[in-house]
């Protein structure tokens, strides 16, 4: 009974993996459109904000609304520029569900034009990050005694692209051995960790993962 649970465990994680790698390859094409069109309109916008304003001569009041409109469309500009549609996707997207969780972010990301790495797993492995650190920040933790805040570092490093995340946690990060386990369910692993293990074995890369007081950090070393 023991195995067949084990097994039977087994192959709901590859059903799920299948499914969430299915997944965000089928909606590849449609991010990497629905950005270029954004990009594209922003920066039309842009232009056409300039000819008004150099249309509109001495009109202070319409030439100061036309400014805070293009003051207002900075703001919504993307945070994280890589060069990689995909990766800036799922970074910009989950930066931006965590500010609004009232979380502090510091973020800076670059990645090679060049990658051996599927993008498809790169994700994976960003967002099951960003999410394990999201919930982290806001497991039990008053904002106001302790502002929670999450840091995200992407490069080169000895010709390996190296990802590191580091957010604050308030009280013990609890493990078994020398396991990490979610923040979740106390007696269990953790999907998100475990399918970032298996993507980082995948590559012959190298994870370490540590904490010290108030704070949890992932280290990934990916080889190109």
């Amino acid at each position: 009974m023991g195995l067949f649970n084990v097994l039977f465990g087994r192959m709901i994680d590859r059903r799920i993996s299948e499914y969430q790698n299915d997944l965000i390859t089928k909606h590849y094409d449609e991010v990497q459109n629905i950005y270029k069109a954004m990009r594209g309109w922003r920066h039309d916008y842009h232009n056409h904000i300039q000819t008004m304003l150099a249309l509109i001569g001495k009109d202070e009041p319409l030439k100061e609304y036309l400014l805070n409109l293009n003051d207002d469309l900075t703001t919504v500009d993307t945070v994280i520029k890589t060069g990689n549609v995909m990766i800036d996707a799922i970074l910009n997207s989950k930066i931006s569900l965590i500010q609004s969780k009232k979380i502090s972010v510091n973020a800076k990301a670059t990645v090679p034009p060049e990658l051996k790495i599927l993008e498809v797993d790169l994700c994976i492995i960003l967002g099951n990050l960003l999410d394990n650190a999201m919930e982290a920040c806001l497991a039990g933790v008053d904002n106001t005694v302790f502002p929670p805040w999450i840091r995200v570092y992407m490069g080169m490093l000895k010709g390996q692209l190296y990802i590191s995340v580091s957010n604050s946690v308030k009280g013990e990060v609890r493990r078994v051995g020398k396991t990490y386990l979610s923040t979740k369910d106390s007696n269990t692993h953790g999907f998100g960790l475990t399918r970032i293990d298996r993507i980082v074995n995948k590559y012959n890369g190298y994870i370490n993962r540590k904490n010290e007081e108030g704070v949890f950090a992932t280290e990934i070393m990916l080889p190109l």
